[in-house]
C-alpha cells in the first residue's frame, strides 16, 4: 500500500515547514483535557486497537452514527474488533473532517502505519497495530509525545488519590463546579458529606467550594473549568441568593439565572484569591437526544452548538469583577460565530484571552479562523495554544495537527512579506509551549 500523510501535511511552503520544524518537537502542556487519571497511574494497556480508540471516543462514535452506523458497532454489545472494522469502513466518506487526519496521524505516528484506513485495509491495520500495541502502554504513549503536564478534569468531591509525578509527566487536578452549580439536593448532600457539614445555604455552598479548592491546590491544581450555555444575565445580591436559594425548587428562569450569576461571580473572586486560572466554556446544549441520553448516558456524542454568547451578556458579567477580582480567565465558545466580539472582549478587560478552536471547531479550517480571528482582535503571540480536551491517549496527534495550521498561518504572513520570519519561528514556539508552561509557572 503506498504511502500518505507526508511530511508536508498542511503545510503550504517553505516558511511554514521551516516554522514547523521548530516547533514539531517541544513538549506537550495538555492543560484540559477528560483522560482517566487512574489510568496513567497504573500505566494502563490496551486489548486492542478497538478500545484504544472507540471505548470512550464520542468523536468517532458521532461519525460512525452519521454513517449510518447501528448502534450495537458504537456503544452496544459488538466487540471492539467489529467496532473497528466498522469505524474503518466509515473513514473513507470524512473527506475533510478532523477525523481523517487524527486517524492517520495516530496510525502512522504511534503504530508506523502509512497507508488508508478503509474496510479492506481494516484487518491488516487492526493486526498490525495490535502487534505494536504488545508493547504500548498509556506511559509510553506519555513519553512518546513528550507530555510533561496533564489537566484532568475533576468534580469537587473527588478524592483526587491519583494525581501526582508519574515518570515524566505531572497529571493534576481541574476544579469542575458545574454539578455543585446545578445545586441537585443529591449532590448537595454527597458533597456535604466530603466536606463534613450540611450544604443548606448559599453561604456553605461557597464555603465548601473554596475548601475543597485549596484541597485541589494541594494535589497540584492550578485551573478551574466551567461549562454553561450561555453567561448569567441577572446576578442576586448575598441576601436575595439565600432567598432564592431556600425556594430553588419554584423558582422563575430569571430567579435562577440570578442565583447562578451570584455564584458564578463569586467563584470567580474565589479563584482570583488563591490564584486559580479559569476556563469558560459556553454556547453549548448538551444532550438534546433525550431518547439515546436515556441509553448511553452523558458524553456519548449528542450535544450540539448552541446560540452565540451575546457581547452585552459577556460584558455585564465581566464588569462586575474588578481588575484585582478577576482571575485569569481563558474563554472557549462553541459557536465561532462570537469570535471576533469574544476576542475584543479580551483587550476591555485584563486577564482574559481567547482559547483554543474549542471541540467541533477543532477542524483544520476552525483552527486557522481561529487563529486568523485571534491574530487580528486579540494578540496571537500570548496565546495559549493547543489543548486535547480529549478522554484518548493516542489523541496527542492533535498537537502535531495544530502545530502544522500554526506554523502554515505565520508562514503564509510571511511569504507574502507581511510579517518578520524571525518573530514568526519566537511566536510559535511561545503558542506551543513556551507561554502556557510559563502561565502555569511549571
Amino acid at each position: 500500500m503506498r504511502k500518505f500523510f507526508g511530511k508536508k501535511l498542511l503545510l503550504g511552503g517553505d516558511c511554514a515547514e521551516e516554522i514547523y520544524g521548530e516547533i514539531k518537537d517541544l513538549p506537550i502542556i495538555d492543560y484540559h483535557c477528560h483522560l482517566d487519571q487512574k489510568k496513567i497511574a497504573e500505566n494502563a494497556t490496551f486489548s486492542d486497537i478497538g478500545e484504544l480508540w472507540l471505548a470512550g471516543d464520542h468523536y468517532k462514535w458521532r461519525a460512525m452514527r452519521l454513517c449510518g452506523v447501528d448502534e450495537k458497532y458504537i456503544t452496544g454489545e459488538a466487540d471492539f474488533k467489529e467496532k473497528f472494522q466498522k469505524y474503518a469502513e466509515i473513514v473513507p466518506l470524512l473527506a475533510g473532517n478532523p477525523l481523517y487526519y487524527w486517524t492517520h496521524m495516530e496510525l502512522s505516528q504511534v503504530f508506523g502505519i502509512d497507508c488508508p484506513l478503509n474496510g479492506k485495509s481494516a484487518a491488516e491495520v487492526y493486526a498490525a497495530a495490535n502487534e505494536k500495541l504488545k508493547k504500548i502502554s498509556v506511559g509510553t504513549l506519555l513519553s512518546q509525545y513528550k507530555v510533561e503536564y496533564v489537566a484532568t478534569t475533576d468534580d469537587p468531591a473527588d478524592d483526587l488519590s491519583y494525581h501526582g509525578k508519574y515518570a515524566n509527566t505531572q497529571v493534576s487536578p481541574t476544579f469542575r463546579p458545574d454539578k455543585l452549580l446545578s445545586l441537585d439536593d443529591d449532590y448537595l448532600e454527597k458533597l456535604g458529606k466530603v466536606v463534613g457539614y450540611p450544604l443548606d445555604s448559599v453561604k456553605a455552598i461557597l464555603r465548601a467550594a473554596e475548601e475543597r479548592l485549596i484541597y485541589f491546590k494541594e494535589h497540584g491544581c492550578k485551573i478551574s473549568d466551567h461549562g454553561f450555555c450561555r453567561f448569567p444575565t441577572h446576578f442576586a445580591a448575598a441576601s436575595e441568593a439565600e432567598l432564592f436559594f431556600g425556594k430553588r425548587k419554584s423558582l422563575s428562569a430569571a430567579q435562577k439565572d440570578a442565583l447562578f450569576g451570584y455564584l458564578l461571580v463569586e467563584l470567580m473572586k474565589i479563584y482570583a484569591k488563591h490564584s486559580v486560572m479559569v476556563q469558560l466554556h459556553f454556547s453549548v446544549t448538551r444532550n438534546v437526544n433525550a431518547q439515546m441520553f436515556k441509553k448511553v448516558g452523558v458524553d456519548a456524542g449528542f450535544d450540539v452548538i448552541a446560540s452565540a454568547a451575546k457581547p452585552e451578556e459577556m460584558i455585564a458579567f465581566f464588569s462586575r469583577l474588578s481588575d484585582e477580582e478577576r482571575p485569569e480567565t481563558i474563554l472557549y465558545t462553541l459557536n465561532d460565530s462570537d469570535l471576533a466580539s469574544m476576542c475584543c472582549l479580551t483587550g476591555a478587560y485584563r486577564k482574559l484571552r481567547a482559547g483554543a478552536a474549542w471541540w467541533f471547531n477543532d477542524t483544520v479550517e476552525g483552527i486557522r479562523k481561529n487563529l486568523k480571528i485571534i491574530s487580528e482582535y486579540s494578540v496571537l503571540g500570548t496565546n495559549f495554544g493547543m489543548l486535547t480536551d480529549s478522554r484518548s491517549f493516542s489523541s496527542y496527534a492533535r498537537f502535531d495537527f495544530f502545530r502544522r495550521i500554526l506554523a502554515d498561518h505565520l508562514g503564509e504572513l510571511v511569504e507574502k512579506g507581511e510579517y518578520d520570519f524571525d518573530a514568526a519561528k519566537e511566536v510559535a514556539k511561545k503558542v506551543s509551549y513556551y507561554n502556557i508552561k510559563g502561565a502555569l509557572q511549571l
